[in-house]
């Protein structure tokens, strides 16, 4: 099954998806295989990999070949760069950063490694990608013009404009090590304006699993979580724990 496809039916099925975060650079591939594998053991529904600061080549493609060795889920790209393409994964967020100044974010990046995700036969699920503040590294690296948090509006209307350009997917992001998720306000008035054609992913600053009950409950249709399973030391229990919240 084509892993949009896949997602999606796990959100008809049983509400909200959860997909764990993996960045390249902040561990050994070996290290990420055994995290992927405790994630899944504890419920998780596919590996994202990559980070801000866009950690590719040999790395990125060996720690793919880690957690696919590992577990049985889907691989899903979450590119920094252009560096962040591998042909070792079996899809990728083709993102666009629609609030940020570089129009290298917004479009020349995503045309530079369109010819390789084309090469490589990955499968490209399209996506918008909003930054509310704080934003963190990552809004800082891509020059977001952060949308406030208090803004539900700017959201929605950045929101619209991705699903009217046809990118199925709208990404809310806080950002890595933000002090508090998407407020739920913004996450509900984004999904109520998107429908259930387009899927609504929620991710920064969502540190327990009733940050995570909080963002599934507004309308998120999955949620996304790095910070807490690199920072505990049993991840099966904490991804389990954030699953019976989000899937209740």
């Amino acid at each position: 099954m084509e892993v949009e496809k896949y997602l999606n039916k796990i959100v008809e099925d049983e509400g909200t998806v959860h997909l764990t975060l993996i960045d390249p650079a902040s561990q050994t591939p070996e290290e990420a295989g055994h995290i992927a594998h405790e994630a899944v053991s504890g419920g998780t529904d596919a590996i994202m990999v990559g980070g801000s600061t866009g950690a590719g080549g040999t790395i990125l493609d060996q720690t793919i070949e880690q957690i696919k060795q590992k577990v049985a889920k889907p691989v899903i790209l979450f590119p920094g760069n252009v560096d962040g393409i591998s042909p070792k994964a079996d899809a990728i967020f083709f993102m666009s950063l629609l609030n940020s100044r570089d129009v290298n974010f917004v479009a020349t990046n995503q045309m530079i490694g369109a010819p390789l995700v084309y090469k490589y036969g990955i499968e490209a699920i399209s996506m918008a990608y909003l930054i509310v503040e704080p934003g963190g590294t990552v809004g800082w690296v891509g020059d977001a013009k952060l949308i406030p948090k208090n803004k539900p509006e700017l959201a929605v209307a950045y929101s619209l404009a991705g699903k009217y350009l046809g990118m199925h997917y709208t990404y809310l992001e806080a950002g890595s090590g933000a002090s508090e998720p998407i407020k739920p306000r913004m996450i509900a008035a984004t999904k109520k304006a998107l429908g259930s054609s387009n899927k609504l992913i929620v991710g920064g600053g969502i540190r327990s699993p009733a940050d995570s009950g909080k963002c599934a409950e507004a309308g998120a249709d999955m949620i996304v979580t790095g910070t807490i399973v690199e920072e505990t030391s049993d991840i099966k229990s904490k991804v389990e724990e954030i699953i019976k919240a989000i899937k209740q």
